[in-house]
């Protein structure tokens, strides 16, 4: 057999194709595979009050270790069922209804609230400090004397009452800029700390107001709390922005009906 004669009786540009087209499918195969790491098998409701458990094609991954960059190890898929209950209930009998919240829909994570079950530890920075900390723990940061400084202004809800005062700025120093606005809350059982997100707060410089559209003056004194005064973890920052958000849906009762 001459050198090159392969080519002559295969078609190469044919083999190359075909081989793509089967390196191209196994990609798709196993990366719709790893996607299923998480949230699988998906239940299947047929009736309000049964549902089944499916997988689909292809089936759920094995098990495998994510060593995480600041320590830990995560098992995904963990093979532990949801921890959480869905506060709600299907308004009619068939697939697909939308959730009617049973309960307080903010406090209970329903909806717009709902939030995801990250790890109880803070946001680090690359050298292991934590990420978003309060003003009063950093002597080297101040705020800038051409910008408006919040502390000591009047928070006030939607409802255009006073819900209380900030205290402190909590910052991100990755960016560095401010994350949250700490404010004093006078609740019933005495006064308690909460985060602000800073995205959902309006600063008035003239009039010494922060004001807040998405929830009322008396939803501050049932913001999610952390539990340390120093540090918030991920799962604290996603439930503490899911309230906020929610109340854009939830806060008032006109809010849940048509705009027209």
């Amino acid at each position: 057999m001459l050198k090159g004669s392969l080519t002559g009786y295969i078609d190469v540009a044919q083999m190359t194709l075909y081989a793509f087209l089967f390196f191209f499918l196994g990609i798709v195969l196993y990366l719709r595979r790893e996607d299923k790491r998480e949230g699988y098998p998906l239940e299947v409701e047929y009736l309000s009050q049964n549902a089944e458990k499916k997988q689909g094609f292809p089936l759920v991954p094995k098990p495998k270790i994510f060593r995480l960059g600041h320590g830990g190890v995560v098992l995904a898929p963990s093979g532990k069922p949801d921890s959480r209950p869905i506060l709600a209930q299907p308004l009619e009998r068939w697939p697909g209804s939308p959730l009617q919240p049973t309960g307080d829909p903010m406090i209970d994570a329903v909806g717009p609230a709902a939030y995801a079950e990250r790890q109880e530890v803070p946001e680090m920075m690359i050298d292991g400090r934590p990420m978003i900390v309060p003003m009063r723990d950093r002597a080297d940061m101040s705020v800038d004397l051409e910008d408006s400084d919040p502390r000591g202004m009047v928070v006030i809800g939607a409802d255009k009452k006073r819900a209380g005062v900030v205290s402190d700025l909590w910052i991100d120093l990755a960016e560095p800029q401010i994350r949250y606005l700490q404010v004093t809350v006078d609740a019933e059982a005495g006064t308690r700390e909460v985060l602000l997100p800073m995205t959902f707060a309006r600063i008035s410089d003239n009039r010494r107001e922060v004001k807040v559209k998405s929830i009322l003056a008396r939803h501050f004194a049932t913001v999610p709390a952390t539990k340390s005064l120093d540090q918030v973890t991920k799962r604290e920052e996603d439930r503490i922005c899911a309230y906020f958000g929610s109340g854009h849906l939830y806060a008032k009762p006109s809010r849940l009906g048509p705009i027209l």
